[in-house]
């Protein structure tokens, strides 16, 4: 044992025989192999505690460096701390030898353990740093019984690496603290693409060692919540060692709630998470004796032994581990160079790298010519080819081979003389094996080669090019992910303009890197390189941009969608479109291949400028930061999610409350952020870092609904709003833990507060059906207003719930949103000065006043954004997208942009300085086609209640009906072009004579419409209304032929016969009516008892047409329509039937039901000959093949099944295999299905369109509507042409690209 060794333990010999438990110990020393079991026995023995303990010590003392440190880990293992303390400073070297059959990676189940975790293996020439090793290994020991974080930090070049590698190779540790393994991961600089393969990169690993295969994570959320998982469920103590870490967001995606050994050069990047922490310091440099032995080992010298020379270089290197190692390596094949390596170091003059301040690069400088200069002229120069690496980036051998043009053995064999030089570092945690430069050396490299540094870029790109001639690699694997992450750096950093924007202005490129990066790293591109490629072209630059930004959401599902398709929706003007249209009649042309053109897509305005998903479940709330760059998002899923505005890069998710996060809101100064939840809790988080500055969770009763600060730094308030009974509202001090002031004077939950941009006030909105104001500095109500009192007798019976209130910028009127109103109120008298009336179907959710205009934006609930002018009262558009509920728009502090989120898990961005009026007419879904050729004409109505009629090949506008007051229900044509019927909510029938065309329909509106046939230049249309009454009427003159009265209620449906001389309606009062619509007479066919939605004609007899209605009380009725006889009554279904076909060959008709079955009958015997069952949802449609041998049905869980008719037999289940975000297979109900000509194809609706292979029950193609929740698609005779419309009200003219 070391003499200073030795007289530390005599000088502690005291304090550790009055404190220490012997037997404790020696089951630790034992396991060393320092102590024997006899010697152990022989301790034992002693009669005293004290005496156990001495005669310890004296064992110790007979024995070498092993016992001393064996004794010390023991302490610290035991709890034993402060007399650890007190050995540490003399803690002894212990001989290479000895140290690694002592310890060299423990047993073979540490070996075993730190393999499969990826842990790097010692380094060839390694020194313990036993000190820092138990330091870290004490921290590590707290990290036992709960999750945590052990930092260890220091500047580069220190050796932090090694020590948390080190620091793992202890049995006892791994097997009481770490029992589930230790897996590391090398971070470094990374953005959040390169981040999510490397969290997808462990997934794998862990998945592989549990025996599980799950889905690969396409974005950071998911890989986030993946290893979450993996973390809690598969390895619940297990220890993860995050490698090199930079940046506290990249550190938060691993706040999982493990335990965590991270290295890392800033030692507060902890902060940015949560959990117990512990740290370990690591000095930048060992100390001199470390340093020459490092030198000793390298040259297998002993201390004493190395030459004069060997403290000067020491000196020189500054005793720095990496640089100190880089020369011994040098010193070990070249052995009597000291001199030379010496004057090399003091003479050598570099230009000094100033990367940071954390670290001095000289020492490396000169280490690092050294070692290069010491290579043969073939191996510098393809070590210098090392310079085009990005930091922290892992080569596969494959990449270097392709670069060098070598063959792979010769690649490795080179490979290994750098890794043995120290020139290069191997991770064998995977194969292939990677390569990877340490910062410090690349640094190096890129100062040295600075002038060829195109070169060397330019070389990357032309042995990619030359190698890949036929295509890029499509494998998934290391080789191929490498181009695919870096290709476009070597061009950018080459100043390859040309070739960069060739490439990322191809969409094969983005097909083929979505599909195997996901949609995150090509928008990252898009951005990092647009001063680049906008030189080429920023309009190219700015489509490709925005096609990723508004649709790349679409490129995380599973399947992968088919880009070309997606870029087919794209503006016929977009580069995007012309290369997808190109693709699209490439493919189409070798068959097989199903592609549909949008071609009346240049009438849609796209206004939507961002769109990002950053929750999981509803966003209830999102807000700018003061000064715009942000945008923080809660919501269901108690997380606060902060991003940045323009990229929509994410910044923070934050586990904020126990519950759903209501609101969250931005200090004046930017460094908070508010939350409140309904767990009653309100909280303030920095901004930056994401960590908890306070909660206030005692004075709150009730959910917590609204927060907001003041608007002025210099006095920064908080308000609050809940649910709570008459102390609803109160004013906090950030800086305090009670509230300052409580205003009290609601009746009912406080829904919404906010300041006057003075912050004079406080308007606050209630469910007692009031605004109120409140003077901020006495916190006394300063006016009320009852809001009931100008809703007028608007469902007087329901309460008046006053959602939200706005602000003017200068603090003179105020807004507030209740039922489907938002009114505008003087401040200083509270008069009414202004208001908006919305549709009567849906309720203002929230309201937000512009700040530079008039403008007001508006969230409504039937999923829609308006956006109004106080001063005219005019809606000037409606922002459409939403797919569910829109909870909250706010204007940016410059109001350029507006913001929308919903429970679609949505937020949207929109530019107010890109409205169009046009956008703010859509139309209903329920519609009529008539296909001629190549052209359609298409009868819908909009949203203001006109009738649009639409043709030509693109569906240009034809006629536009004025408003009618009675909503149309349902139109349709008469076969026969000379007149057209009507049906009306007030329950009367007109007819009308048809003159000639293009003249303006007078004022009518409708919701469903068939159109049957259309003459040259004239048609009939029947109209069937709200009130129960029909309409038949010319078009295009408008005139009407006749009224029709006599249905007590809503008309659900109406359709001429084949000659026109009768027309059927049927309605809400459960019967249908046969109308001989010139002569007014009518025939009523009564029976069912709910409602008849819909009928159809059976053409088995002519001579005796029958009529097929079905309805939602079970049945189905068959009627003679000459005598108007109910010829059959079939009990169906014990459940409401939704939808019925018949069979072309008129032997059979299906029906589908709410029962979740489908059942095939006989038109002969009208006996039931199949019970169709397997779907798991209601059965809302049903169609059969043109050859009446298949039925398909579609399901609320969008199923879709294909049926054998003549045994029943199910063939085959069309599905996409995984369900959307949606919770659909089809993105919702499958509501409508239609067979091609022949039977090879089936298209079907639901939350989008697809097309089946019929045979194989496999998707050809998916067409994904703005909307979702399609009704209805019409289908051409020859399988080309449909035409369908969403439920924002945008119509789809789908043509089959050829």
């Amino acid at each position: 044992m070391e003499e200073r060794a030795r007289s530390c333990l005599l000088r502690s010999r005291t304090v550790l025989e009055q404190d220490i438990k012997a037997s404790y110990l020696m089951d630790h020393m034992v396991s060393d192999t320092v102590l024997t079991t006899d010697e152990e026995n022989s301790v034992s023995s002693r009669a005293t505690r004290r005496e156990q303990a001495a005669a310890l010590v004296d064992l110790v003392l007979q024995k070498d460096n092993r016992a001393y440190v064996s004794l010390y880990n023991a302490l610290i293992r035991e709890g034993y701390g402060d007399l650890a303390c007190l050995l540490q400073q003399d803690l002894p070297l212990i001989s290479p030898e000895v140290q690694k059959s002592y310890s060299d990676g423990g047993t073979p189940y540490v070996k075993m353990v730190l393999i499969e975790g990826g842990v790097p293996q010692r380094p060839v020439v390694f020194v313990s740093r036993t000190v820092l090793i138990n330091k870290v290994r004490q921290k590590l020991y707290k990290l036992k019984d709960n999750p945590g974080w052990v930092t260890v930090f220091g500047m580069a070049g220190s050796g932090k690496s090694v020590l948390a590698a080190e620091a793992v190779r202890d049995e006892a540790l791994i097997k009481e603290c770490f029992p589930g393994g230790v897996h590391w991961l090398s971070v470094g600089q990374v953005d959040m693409p390169g981040l999510l393969g490397k969290m997808q990169s462990l997934c794998f690993r862990l998945e592989q060692k549990n025996n599980s295969s799950a889905r690969r994570p396409r974005s950071i959320e998911e890989a986030k919540e993946q290893l979450r998982f993996l973390m809690l469920n598969k390895y619940p103590r297990t220890l993860l060692i995050l490698d090199d870490i930079w940046d506290g967001a990249m550190l938060k995606m691993f706040d999982v709630q493990c335990r965590v050994l991270l290295t890392t050069r800033n030692r507060s990047l902890v902060d940015s998470v949560s959990g117990h922490r512990e740290e370990v310091e690591v000095e930048s440099s060992l100390d001199q004796n470390k340093a020459l032995e490092v030198l000793s080992l390298y040259v297998n010298k002993t201390v004493r032994e190395l030459p004069e020379q060997a403290g000067s270089i020491v000196k020189e290197c500054k005793c720095s581990p990496l640089v100190v190692s880089l020369i011994g390596a040098l010193l070990r094949d070249f052995p009597d160079r000291w001199d030379y390596y010496l004057r090399q170091l003091r003479q050598k003059q570099f230009r000094r790298i100033r990367k940071s301040t954390s670290y001095d690069y000289d020492a490396l400088d000169e280490a690092m010519d050294a070692s290069i200069t010491v290579l043969q002229n073939d191996s510098q120069t393809l070590y210098k080819d090392l310079t085009v690496l990005k930091k922290d980036v892992k080569v596969p051998p494959k990449v270097l081979s392709i670069l060098w043009d070598l063959e792979p053995e010769e690649v490795e064999d080179m490979l290994q003389e750098f890794v043995n030089k120290s020139l290069l570092f191997r991770d064998c945690s995977q194969k292939p094996y990677l390569y990877y430069l340490h910062d410090l050396q690349l640094d190096f490299l890129v100062e040295q080669n600075r002038d060829r540094f195109r070169e060397l870029h330019s070389k990357v790109v032309r042995q990619y090019n030359q190698f890949y001639k036929m295509g890029p690699p499509l494998s998934g694997n290391e080789e191929s992910l490498y181009w695919f992450r870096y290709l476009t750096y070597h061009m950018a950093q080459a100043e390859l303009s040309k070739e960069l924007c060739e490439l990322m202005f191809s969409l094969n490129w983005v097909s083929t890197k979505a599909q195997i990066m996901g949609p995150a790293p090509l928008i990252n591109d898009y951005l990092e390189y647009s001063a680049i490629l906008d030189k080429e072209n920023s309009t190219v630059r700015e489509q490709f941009q925005e096609f990723l930004s508004v649709n790349g959401y679409h490129l995380e599902q599973k399947p992968f969608p088919d880009v070309v398709q997606l870029g087919l929706a794209q503006p016929n003007s977009s580069e995007v479109y012309r290369q997808a249209h190109l693709r699209a009649q490439e493919r189409a042309s070798g068959g097989g291949v199903f592609y549909l053109d949008w071609v009346n897509k240049s009438s849609l305005e796209s206004l939507s400028h961002l769109v990002v998903k950053p929750l999981q479940g509803s966003i209830l709330y999102a807000c700018f930061s003061r000064n715009g760059q942000k945008i923080a998002s809660c919501g269901s899923g108690s997380i606060l999610n902060v991003f940045k505005t323009t990229t929509g890069e994410k910044l923070l998710d934050i586990q904020a409350h126990e519950d759903e996060v209501l609101c969250c809101a931005f200090s004046p100064d930017d460094r908070l952020i508010a939350t409140c939840s309904s767990d009653k809790k309100v909280r303030l988080w920095n901004a930056e870092s994401g960590m908890l500055n306070r909660t206030f969770d005692e004075e709150h009763e009730e959910q917590v609904n609204h927060c907001q600060f003041t608007n002025a730094r210099r006095r920064i308030l908080l308000a609050t709003c809940s649910n709570d009974g008459m102390f609803n509202t109160k004013l906090w001090n950030p800086n305090r833990q009670s509230s300052q002031n409580t205003m009290f004077g609601h009746m009912g939950p406080v829904n919404h507060c906010c300041f006057s941009p003075d912050d004079k006030f406080l308007a606050t909105s209630s469910n007692d059906g009031t605004l109120k104001l409140w003077d901020v500095f006495s916190a006394n109500e300063w006016k009320s207003i009852d809001i009931k009192e100008f809703l007028g007798d608007q469902d007087e019976e329901l309460e008046t719930i006053v959602k939200c209130s706005s602000w003017s910028a200068d603090s003179k009127h105020l807004l507030c949103a209740a039922k489907n109103a938002v009114f505008m109120f003087s401040v200083e008298t509270g008069e009414l000065l202004s208001e908006i009336r919305t549709s009567r179907l849906s309720t203002v959710q929230f309201c937000d006043y512009c700040p530079s205009s008039k403008l007001v934006a508006v969230a409504l609930s039937h999923y829609a954004v308006e956006l109004w002018d106080m001063e005219t009262k005019k809606k000037i558009t409606d922002f459409r997208g939403h797919l569910s509920w829109v909870h909250c728009v706010r204007f940016s502090p410059d109001g350029a942009l507006l913001l929308s989120c919903s429970s679609d898990e949505t937020v949207r961005l929109w530019e107010t300085c890109q409205v169009h009026i046009s956008s703010a007419v859509s139309l209903k879904r329920d519609s009529e086609v008539l296909f001629d050729g190549a052209a359609v004409t298409i009868l819908a109505a909009d949203n203001m209640n006109r009738l649009q009629v639409r043709g030509g090949t693109t569906g240009d506008m034809v006629l536009q009906s004025e408003a009618q007051e009675s909503r149309i229900r349902c139109v349709a044509l008469c076969p026969a072009p000379l007149a057209v019927a009507l049906g009306r909510e007030d329950g009367v029938l007109q007819t009308g004579r048809i003159p000639a065309a293009r003249q303006v329909l007078r004022s009518f509106s409708f919701r469903t419409l068939q159109l049957l046939a259309l003459g040259v230049r004239n048609m009939l249309v029947a109209l069937g209304l709200d009130t129960g009454s029909v309409k038949v009427l010319a078009v295009p003159s408008g005139d009407v032929l006749c009224t029709l009265t006599g249905h007590l209620r809503m008309v659900l449906h109406c359709q001429f016969n084949a000659d026109g001389q009768l027309l059927i309606s049927s309605s809400e009062d459960a019967t249908i009516r046969v109308w001989k619509w010139r002569t007014g007479e009518c025939r009523v066919l009564q029976g069912h008892t709910e409602q008849v939605r819909r009928f159809l004609f059976l053409t088995s007899s002519p001579s005796s047409p029958g009529l097929l209605s079905w309805s939602y009380d079970g049945t189905v009725k068959v009627w003679d329509m000459a005598t108007g006889d109910r010829v059959q009554d079939i009990s169906c279904h014990q459940a409401s039937i939704l939808s019925c076909d018949a069979s072309a060959n008129g032997r059979v008709f299906a029906t589908a039901s709410t029962d979740k079955t489908a059942k095939v009958w006989s038109l002969q015997s009208w006996s039931c000959l199949h019970r169709l069952t397997g779907h798991q949802g209601c059965i809302r449609s049903c169609c059969f093949s043109r050859d009446s041998a298949l039925l398909a049905t579609g399901d609320d869980n969008g199923e879709v099944r294909l049926w054998c008719v003549p045994d029943g037999s199910l063939l085959r289940i069309c599905s996409s295999g995984s369900k959307d975000s949606m919770d659909s297979l089809h993105g919702g109900w499958v509501t409508d299905l239609h067979f091609s000509p022949d039977d090879r194809v089936l298209v079907s609706t639901g939350g989008y369109v697809k097309w089946w292979d019929v045979e194989k029950g496999e998707a050809l193609q998916t067409f994904y509507t703005k909307g979702a929740n399609l009704k209805r698609i019409h289908v051409s005779p020859d399988f080309r042409t449909f035409i369908t419309i969403d439920n924002l009200g945008i119509l789809y003219i789908l043509r089959r690209v050829e």
